[in-house]
């Protein structure tokens, strides 16, 4: 199953997402390199990353899937998947 919802670079930091997330209104931000799905952060996972001692200002949602940190699979099966547009 596909999730759906608001898309964000993964080049955005967590700040910036966690805004993103307050404007859209929502819990989750599907995180896309190029024009690819590569996962799914929620705001309660992006809010433990902020409140970490260990964050800085320029942490970026990609740095999350290189530390081993909280970017989870956005399909049910593991994999990158092509982002549907239009």
């Amino acid at each position: 199953m596909d999730v759906a919802g608001p898309q964000a670079g993964d080049d955005m930091t967590v700040e910036v997402a966690l805004s993103v997330m307050a404007g859209a209104r929502t819990g989750h931000l599907l995180v896309c390199d190029d024009d690819l799905r590569i996962g799914l952060v929620t705001r309660a996972q992006l809010t433990t990353v902020r409140d970490s001692p260990a964050r800085t200002d320029r942490l970026r949602l990609r740095d999350l899937s290189r530390d081993g940190g909280p970017l989870t699979s956005a399909t049910a099966p593991p994999g990158r998947r092509p982002v549907r547009r239009g």
